[in-house]
């Protein structure tokens, strides 16, 4: 069993002297819209945050297995550290559209999304970053409108 340890420390020190720093690379965060498919079966924001880089031509083709990307900007030092550990290649943040919070309002889930970037990404580019959302569905949504809601809690 001690053999086993010692080649696991040799592994991990190798690992993390060989990892190179993250600083270094430009890494993007993507917003789009999911792709429906047999699997993906509900509407939703997608935010997919690149861990690493790879070949653009690579990153572009899983994309679009993912999402309709309508947005991209380079991500900050702070969301920089969370890729730093990570063994993917992509890390996916959704808000569905028929989620609790949003019951199917595009308003309420363009919200959502606008205040879940308020501590890495300027307000200027979140409203950039929602247009583009709400341009894009309407695009595909042509017949669309806002749901009515009746308030049945208090929201502060």
């Amino acid at each position: 069993m001690g053999g086993l340890q010692t080649k696991l420390k040799q592994v991990e020190r190798k690992y993390l002297t060989s990892k190179r720093p993250q600083e270094t690379k430009v890494l993007r965060v993507f917003y789009g819209w999911v792709r429906l498919n047999k699997i993906r079966k509900k509407e939703a924001i997608s935010v997919i945050f690149e861990n690493d880089r790879m070949n653009e031509e690579r990153t572009q083709r899983a994309l679009k297995k993912m999402q309709e990307t309508v947005y991209v900007r380079v991500q900050t030092e702070d969301e920089k550290k969370d890729a730093q550990w990570s063994n993917r290649m992509f890390t996916e943040y959704s808000i569905f559209l028929n989620d609790e919070k949003v019951s199917g309002s595009l308003e309420q889930a363009l919200q959502v999304n606008f205040e879940a970037d308020r501590n890495n990404v300027s307000e200027e580019e979140r409203l950039k970053i929602k247009k583009a959302l709400k341009e894009c569905f309407m695009l595909n949504h042509t017949g669309y409108r806002e749901p009515r809601n009746l308030q049945l809690n208090l929201i502060f």
